[in-house]
């Protein structure tokens, strides 16, 4: 029970001393163990209840949990991954920043206390401080915690890092910390951590983490031990020892005292068990085991824990041995896993020893060590090594090998050296730990202090923030690239630059190893400067130049930086060589310069340079060529090495280092990589031309087209040579998404933006053009300031050079034979000879080889091992077969795969036909190689290459337009047979197909288009349902739409126009409009000569007369010409199967919608409508709606536009349910539902069972109410015609109903007034319960299970009520004919009236009196009381109480009845007439009836058992009845003693809702009313009480209305918005006085904090309501409250203004008053003093004056003022009232020498006055 107690402390009164004692006395550590372990673990399995056993259990439970990992030999040490939250820890604090502590915790593992996880005394006054924005009184976390501090702590969260890593949160919160312990278990002796929550005058408040628990930490004790003149202060950690224990735990008394409490071993006395037991515990152990991985000891008598490997004593390893007694430190508590790891180590067990945060040999952290020895080898932990210089150190298991390898701990034992990186020094376990991983060694950069300023790094960008961008160097080493340094320019829009996962290239700017901060550069200027670095102000030599970039621009000059910190000066005078006025215009923050040193003071720090001299001295430097090359000068060199990206080639003769990218070989981007394969080390290459040189590279190109621009001059050498429209020759740089960089000679890049880039549109930069290909740009912007230009490449506006396209197909090819060449003679292959021998065009004699569906195959003697092809198109119309023998002309060779395409094409076998220059030719593509093509030229079986491309910025963004085999062209031969195509011909080519039109000019599109009106003639091509194709005679094609086709009069019904059309008949026709050629939407008329590629016809003959006028329609105006309900012809045009509606068009540019309900009359059609309506059908329809904006046509194909009542239309079922019935989509956007009643002629058990959603029905419609309409699916309504009388038919008023009459009728609901029944959609009549059935019910409910709603039952009509149209039923089996509602099986007893009941009575009058007054009556009452329409006829010989009875009545059962429902009642009034009342009350046992029913029938049965016929016993059951009549009424007044107790507060709304019916006015009731809701975080219902409340409290009473007002407007304040509070606000003013709601509002600003609200509100308050006093005091007392003395001195100056001059004294007391209290007293006492020098005889101020002086001066400034008031000229009654009061004040304050001068005085004053004050 005392552990339940610790446990689940009841609260409240204090347990007895008596147990205490005895608790104490027993220092059952084991018995407390068990009872806190089954709390802890729910009493888990293996909790024994036996108490002799449990001192053993706990024990037995830990051995078991231990010794299993014992046997398996795994004791290890303590892995991250076992590290779960609440784990108790030792740790050591080893670094300590601004808001977090890094702890070291056992086995090497470190954990993070953040400055929010100290205690919440801290936490509190962290945000107090952080709030009154003055942290001098901070407290930081340097000055609580120190490197090599030990404290206990918990593992509050386990975060995982970004990189996966975990990363352990921890606490010293003692809440979390000292969690398991309770107050009852706190015992003297116990050492607890905590930390100061308050700074008291005699010591400390401590917060050990108990709540009700008060320790207190006296500063002697603190002073004694530390020697320390400094306080503790708030937050600081603290480890104490219990010295007295008070109150139950209530009030502990703590002393500090490190080598005591190092001394005192936690003994068994003081109540630790493993729930509460906590790290830092000496305790006394003994070894239990030893196993060569660590230890298992018992401690304090019934706990066992484990010494892992890392803290036995490294020096007394061998020397332990099983039953030796140590002392041992708690290391560590995981009370989940039963686990409690303990140290040997003499850091932590020997009294007074520090813990060493530092290594004695200095810091080793990131260091390579070679020649280590392992010593042993731990499974599961780690091995230990040796370091050479004999220090040991520990690998962990997971750094004994890379991540991805698979464990081999034997090899790596095997191994005789190792080679570790030294990782980190763990001052817990006091070791190095190592890895000897491969990839961790070899690291580049491991720490911080690794980096040095002026490194060129490789990093990844992690993240981009707002001032810039996190790069990692390594898993653990991040830099900042700040904002300014991410470019050479400030970047707009950093993220298009760079991206998650970029890997980039930075140089170190500066690093602070301490601190871990480190910042980078990527400015391209700092990154590759060759000039030297200034590191420190001694490199900064005078004479110097080196690149600096600007970090703040003055009047006087730049500042700029290098690295490290190293700043200097550049003055006005050394910006420029030309005068600079305003530095700004001229420099921007961070532009990179080059700077000379002028002056530098090192050990100033001053630095004085010039950007002048650097400029000047750096021309003279390139004045000296540095390089015997020049751009633009064309170059021979020699490969020096072969690299991915380019080659390196030394110019010749000079061997001038320079580098020729890949990608700048050739202008042909396919030939590229051909060429750089041909290359090899040592080869010679002509043509180059240097395009770009700096001091580091020089950059080479072969590319023609780059070659060519430069040797013309076509270049611009610098930014200032560039102008808009100069065209420049350049390359692909780099592809963003939001453009390309142009490259040019001289290393000019301009920007092509994505509008820019090509005259088509593109979505995807990436798919227009590759890196580095050749482009042809026009300058469009320049940004003279940032030097940025922007260019475009859109063909459109870029002139090619003339020639340009054959030029560059003749190198081309030039190229690919080079190549061919190379590769032929280095393989010294004759078949690689051969084929590069074979020439486009040549004729081979070969033999099949195979011959398949997708090509044939050849083989030929002379080229042995060659493949020969030919495509399915090159052997069509050919029949091969293996083995014949086939001329074939040869297409393409590639010598690199040894593969020949050829072709057995008659057309292109045959004799070749002679050319003429400039004829034209139709063409064929044959074959398409990359970037060229080979075509032939109509029936001249001539081949030649054209390229694929006839521009260099051509753009192709999909492939259907790039050119296919079998696309034909247009070609002109330029030269017929060029040497340089080896004797093919030259030609010029263009597109035939539509698709690859080049460029279409207005004046070729007005020549082959139609204008509005032409007379056109063709022949019919297609007859489609819908339109008529017409091939037009001028090539072209038209479209005839279905309603252009035959005059609209004539269309019939049913028809289709299109049919009467036969295809290759000719046609005149009119052009009446025009379709896209892509989407074929009818295109709007623009303008009369407005063409169409393909245009709409028409065929009607009255429309082609010249002579008419025929004008062109709109849409909008057709549609402008319908009206709703007219007729109309369409034709049918599409139908869509998801929306279920069918598409029909009158004109070729309208379109209308028909639902499927305005499509179809016949529910049989709705699955399958598409088949009613074919396409191109002529359908007569009504319009139903038409609107032009926005465009809506609907259509209506059943004949009607609208519903009408009486109609007949189709509807769909959209839902269905019981108490409504069916729910009805209707046409033309109606819907209506459909009542039970109106389903059927007769009506069935389930109603609506044979109805599902979607259904089509055909409805009836009776009529519109609200909105919908109500529909019938009656046959009779539906066919009238139907001579079929309905069995069930509809009554549509009482009138139609008789009383007596049988009518069937479906349930609507069943409720205490009885069962509702729907007779028709108007009509619902009720049966009451006793109607309802012939047994009694007690319950409505009964009926409720049995009677579901749509449950069809037969009534009859008992009465009709025509006035208030009642009709009432009865629905039992004597007036039905059907059998009862409710089954016989229930066992309900029967109710009896008439006859029956007669008889009962006649019965009941034959029993004897005594048997009359000794049993009650089983006389019965029903349930509930009927809700009567009119007043009951009562029979003469009824009495009027209806009696129920059980047919198998006797007399044992009579006063214990089997059904619950049948409650007895005494007839204590026989034979008078009774009312009928609810059931469980009587007017003889009124009272009793408070008393549970079977108690009352107990009580009966025994007093009728045990009294059988004597007369005495009877009078003892009456008195008995009394009493229990006098104890429910008792008991009754108690519960409305209860009710009107004021004090109870209510616990539910149903109780606040019964007291406000009784005090409705009651503010304080409604506020509580408010304050339940809020709790259980019910705002809205808050709020809807609130303005209950205002609507319900009488307007009378002011003060309770503003009450509410005044929790509204807190409510909002708290929970709203501003928007709701100020709307709150301006209803409180419209209905209460405003002065109060100002105040009140003010108030709750100022409580909240909300300064400058409040104020806002104040200063509008004294203007508004400058006449009342009371509102200046109230925002002088806010002003001063908020410290702001001065605004009150004003604000009193501006109230004496606005006040009347009466009220100046008082308003002025009243602010004296107010600084007394809230401001300066001294002022308050000067004003005060002014006052009363003017109005010396206000006798009250003086009272007040003295009142204020007492509790705030000093003795000697009050006995003063009592001196001066004493000497007052008042009356002399008022002058004894003062003496008085100085009298009593001496007395309180003063000495018996003073009492008596006051006393002295007043004698003197007395005899001064005579006579007169005596009398007084």
């Amino acid at each position: 029970m005392a552990s339940m107690e610790e446990d689940f402390p009841r609260g409240g009164t204090a347990k007895k001393p008596t147990e205490s004692k005895i608790e104490v006395q027993r220092t059952e550590v084991d018995n407390l163990f068990q009872s806190n372990e089954q709390a802890e673990t729910k009493k888990r399995k293996g909790a024994s209840k036996d108490a002799g056993k449990k001192p053993k259990k706990p024990k037995t439970d830990k051995g078991d949990g231990l010794t299993l990992n014992a046997a398996a030999k795994c004791v290890e040490i303590l892995h991250i991954k076992n590290v779960k939250e609440g784990l108790l820890m030792l740790g050591c604090v080893k670094e300590v920043t601004d808001f977090e502590v890094t702890v070291s915790l056992p086995c090497g593992m470190q954990g993070f206390l953040s400055i929010m996880n100290i205690c919440d005394s801290y936490t509190k006054l962290l945000g107090e401080q952080l709030d009154s924005a003055d942290p001098e009184d901070i407290c930081s976390l340097r000055h609580l915690f120190h490197p090599g501090m030990v404290v206990r702590c918990a593992v509050a969260k386990l975060d995982v890092a970004k990189r996966g890593s975990l990363s352990i949160q921890l606490s010293i919160n003692p809440k979390l910390v000292n969690k398991a312990l309770t107050s009852g278990s706190l015992k003297a002796g116990m050492a607890l951590s905590g930390c100061v929550e308050s700074v008291e005058d005699h010591g400390y408040i401590v917060d050990i983490g108990l709540s009700g628990t008060k320790a207190f930490l006296p500063k002697k004790t603190v002073k004694d031990q530390h020697n320390n003149p400094e306080e503790l202060k708030v937050g600081q950690y603290l480890t104490s020892l219990v010295e007295e224990v008070k109150n139950e735990g209530r009030v502990v008394r703590l002393s500090v005292s490190p080598p005591t409490g190092a001394q005192a071993c936690a003994g068994p006395g003081q109540g630790w068990n493993l729930t509460n037991l906590l790290p830092g515990l000496l305790v006394k152990a003994t070894i239990k085991k030893v196993t060569k991985h660590g230890l298992i000891l018992d401690f304090l008598s019934s706990f066992s824990g484990q010494v892992d490997v890392l803290h036995m004593e490294p020096e007394q390893t061998s020397g332990y041995a099983e039953g030796a007694e140590v002392r041992a430190c708690v290391l560590y508590v995981e009370p989940s896993a039963r686990l409690v790891g303990l140290s040997l180590r003499s850091h932590l067990v020997q009294p007074g020893a520090r813990v060493d945060h530092a290594p004695a040999g200095g810091d080793r952290v990131g260091e390579v060590v070679k020649d280590c020895k392992m010593i042993a080898m731990h499974h599961m932990s780690g091995a230990v090594v040796e370091l050479p210089d004999k220090t040991l150190a520990f690998v962990h298991r997971n750094h004994l090998k890379e991540p991805n390898e698979p464990a081999n701990e034997n090899r790596v034992l095997a191994m005789t050296e190792h080679s570790c990186r030294i990782l980190d020094f763990s001052p817990m376990d006091q070791i190095h730990f190592v890895s000897l991983r491969k990839s961790v060694i070899e690291k580049r950069f491991y720490r911080y202090q690794d980096l040095e300023a002026g490194q060129v790094v490789e990093g990844t960008v992690s993240i981009l923030l707002d001032h810039g961008m996190v790069v990692h160097l390594s898993d653990h080493i991040r830099g900042l690239v700040p904002r300014t340094h991410l470019s050479d320019i400030l970047l707009k829009n950093p993220e298009k630059k760079y991206v998650v996962g970029m890997k980039i290239k930075c140089r170190v700017l500066s690093v602070d190893a301490e601190s871990k901060k480190l910042y980078l550069t990527r400015k391209k200027a700092l990154v590759e400067s060759s000039l030297p670095l200034f590191l420190s102000y001694a490199d900064a030599r005078p004479g110097r130049v080196s690149h600096s970039y600007i970090v703040c621009i003055k009047d006087f000059g730049c500042i700029v930086r290098f690295y490290n910190s190293v700043k200097g000066l550049v003055p006005l005078h050394e910006l420029s060589s030309q005068p600079v006025v305003c530095p700004e215009d001229l420099f921007y923050v961070g532009q990179v310069l080059k700077a000379k040193v002028l002056q530098c003071d090192p050990d100033k720090a001053k630095m004085v340079l010039s950007f002048k001299a650097a400029v000047e001295g750096g021309t003279e430097e390139a004045a000296k060529p540095q390089f015997d090359c020049e751009v633009g000068k064309r170059l021979e060199a020699k490969v020096l090495k072969k690299s991915v990206n380019g080659l390196e080639v030394a110019i010749l003769p000079d061997e001038i280092r320079a580098v020729l990218p890949t990608m700048h070989l050739s202008d042909h981007m396919s030939n590229c990589p051909l060429l750089w394969e041909s290359m090899q080390e040592g080869d010679s290459i002509s043509n180059l031309i240097c395009f770009n040189k700096n001091k580091q590279t020089i950059m080479v190109t072969k590319k023609p087209t780059v070659r060519w621009s430069l040797e013309e001059g076509v270049v611009a050498k610098d930014f200032s040579e560039v102008t808009v429209g100069m065209q420049l020759v350049g390359f692909i740089k780099n592809i963003m998404s939001y453009g390309v960089f142009v490259e040019f000679p001289y290393g000019l890049v301009g920007l092509a933006p994505k509008s820019a880039m090509t005259d088509k549109f593109i979505s995807d930069t990436t798919t227009a053009f590759q890196p580095g290909q050749t482009v042809i740009a026009k300058v469009t912007n320049l940004d003279v300031e940032k030097r940025r230009f922007l260019v475009t490449l859109k063909i459109s506006e870029v002139i090619s050079p003339e020639g340009d396209a054959q030029t560059r197909l003749i190198n081309g090819l030039q190229e690919r034979r080079a190549v061919t060449e190379v590769f032929a003679a280095r393989e010294n292959s004759d078949l690689r000879q051969q084929l590069a021998a074979l020439t486009v065009g040549q004729k081979l004699k070969l033999t099949v080889d195979t011959a398949k569906d997708s090509g044939a195959t050849f083989k030929s003697d002379d080229l042995a091992g060659a493949t020969i092809t030919a495509t399915k198109h090159h052997v069509m119309g050919v029949n091969l077969t293996s083995g014949q023998k086939a001329t074939a002309v040869v297409l393409h060779v590639d010598v690199l795969s040894t593969c020949v395409h050829v072709s057995i094409l008659s057309k292109l076998v045959a004799k070749k036909k002679s050319l003429a220059e400039g004829s034209k030719y139709p063409a064929m593509v044959q074959h398409v190689s990359k970037d060229f093509a080979i075509v032939s030229l109509g029936d001249t079986a001539q081949l030649t290459v054209i390229q694929t491309g006839s521009h260099l910025n051509e753009v192709f963004l999909s492939e259907s337009e790039k050119l296919k085999a079998g696309m034909s062209l247009s070609v002109e031969v330029v030269e017929p047979s060029c040497p340089a195509l080896l004797g093919l011909p030259l030609v010029s080519w263009e597109c035939v197909a539509p698709k690859r039109l080049r460029t279409t000019s207005e004046n070729q599109a007005s020549a082959r288009g139609h204008r509005f009106g032409d007379i056109v003639r063709g022949t019919v091509r297609t007859v489609k349902p819908a339109s008529v194709l017409v091939a037009l005679e001028d090539g072209g094609t038209g479209s005839v739409h279905v309603s252009e086709v035959v005059e609209l009069a004539e269309v019939r019904q049913g028809s289709f126009p299109t049919s009467t059309v036969k295809v290759g008949s000719a046609v005149t026709a009119r052009v009446i409009g025009g379709r896209e050629a892509s989407s074929h939407r009818f295109l709007p008329f623009s303008h009369p000569k407005f063409t169409y590629t393909i245009p709409e016809l028409t065929l009607i003959p009255s429309k082609l007369d010249e002579s008419e006028d025929f004008k062109a329609v709109s849409a909008k105006e057709k549609l402008s010409g319908y009206t709703v309900g007219e007729e109309i012809t369409c034709f049918v045009s599409k139908f869509n199967p998801d929306r279920k509606s069918l598409e029909v068009t009158t004109d070729p540019c309208v379109t209308g919608t028909v639902d499927l309900l305005a499509m179809i009359t016949d529910p049989k059609d709705g699955g399958h409508p598409e088949k009613v309506y074919k396409l191109g059908q002529a359908v007569h329809a009504r319009v139903v709606e038409v609107t032009s904006k926005p465009q809506r046509f609907v259509l209506s194909l059943t004949g009607v536009h609208k519903l009408e009542t009486g109609g007949v239309t189709l509807g769909m079922v959209t839902n269905i349910q019981p108490q409504v019935g069916l729910l009805v989509k209707l046409p033309f956007g109606n819907s209506g539902t459909v009542a039970v009643t109106d389903l059927a002629d007769a009506y069935r058990p389930n109603p609506l069972d044979g109805f599902s959603k979607d259904q089509l029905l055909r409805c009836f419609l009776l009529g519109v109410e609200n909105g919908k309409w109500q529909l019938s699916l009656r046959p009779s309504r539906l066919n009238p015609q139907q001579t079929k009388p309905a069995k069930d038919p509809e009554v549509l008023s009482v009138d139609e109903l008789k009383v007596g009459q049988i009518i069937r009728g479906y349930v609507k609901s069943v409720g205490e007034q009885g069962v509702f029944i729907r007779l028709s959609r108007s009509i619902t009549g009720r049966a009451q319960l006793q109607q309802s059935t012939k047994y009694f019910v007690n319950n409505h409910k009964v009926l409720f299970k049995h009677l579901t709603p749509n449950t069809l039952l037969t009534t009859k009509i008992h009465s009709i009520d025509e006035e208030e149209e009642l009709v009432h039923l009865s629905l039992l089996p004597g007036d039905t004919g059907k059998p009862d509602v409710l089954p016989e099986s229930l066992g309900l007893p029967l109710r009896l009236i008439g006859e029956e009941k007669k008889e009962h009575d006649s019965k009941k009058k034959k029993r004897s009196a005594s048997e009359s007054e000794q049993k009650p009556a089983e006389s019965q009452v029903p349930t509930k009381k009927k809700k009567k329409t009119k007043k009951a006829k009562t029979d003469d010989s009824d009495s009027g109480v209806e009696v129920y009875f059980r047919e198998e009545e006797d007399k044992g059962d009579q006063e214990e009845p089997k059904s619950e429902s049948v409650k007895q009642v005494a007839s204590g009034s026989a034979g008078r007439s009774r009312l009928q009342v609810a059931a469980g009350f009587s007017w003889d046992v009124h009272l009793s009836s408070l008393k549970p029913a079977s108690t009352a029938q107990e009580g009966d049965s025994s007093d009728g058992e045990d009294q059988d016929g004597s007369s005495k016993p009877q009078k003892k059951s009456r008195r008995e009845l009394q009493q229990e009549k006098k104890a429910a009424e008792k008991a009754l007044v108690q519960r409305e003693s209860e009710l009107m107790d004021p004090s109870l507060r209510p616990q539910d709304a149903a109780a606040f809702e019964r007291l406000l019916l009784a005090s409705p006015d009651s503010s304080l009731l409604w506020l509580q009313y408010m304050a339940h809701h809020l709790q259980a975080t019910q705002i809205e219902q808050a709020r809807a009480v609130a303005e209950r409340a205002l609507k319900t409290i009488s307007f009378r009473e002011e003060q309770e209305k503003l009450n509410v007002w005044v929790a509204l407007l807190n409510l909002e304040n708290m929970y709203g918005t501003e928007e709701s509070l100020k709307k709150v606000f301006e209803r409180a003013l419209q209905f209460c006085e405003p002065t109060p709601v100002y105040q009140q509002l003010a108030d709750i600003y100022a409580k909240c904090d909300k300064t400058k609200e409040a104020e806002g509100l104040y200063k509008t308050m004294v203007k508004r309501f400058r006449q009342n006093k009371a509102v200046w005091l109230s925002y002088g007392t806010f002003l001063l409250q908020q410290g702001q003395s001065d605004g009150a001195s004003a604000l009193l100056q501006r109230a004496l203004k606005s006040l009347p001059s009466k009220e100046s004294v008082d308003v002025i007391a009243k602010f004296a008053q107010l600084e007394f209290r809230y401001g300066d007293s001294e002022k308050g006492r000067t004003m005060f003093d002014k006052v009363l020098t003017s109005y010396p005889k206000r006798t009250d101020l003086w009272s007040v004056f003295i009142d204020l002086m007492v509790k705030h001066g000093s003795q000697k400034e009050v006995r003063a003022l009592f001196d001066r008031v004493i000497h007052l000229s008042v009356s002399v009654k008022k002058i004894k009232f003062f003496f008085k009061r100085y009298l009593e004040y001496e007395k309180k304050h003063g000495t018996p020498q003073s009492i008596q001068a006051v006393k002295e005085k007043a004698m003197e004053f007395v005899e001064a006055k005579g006579t007169e004050a005596s009398n007084q």
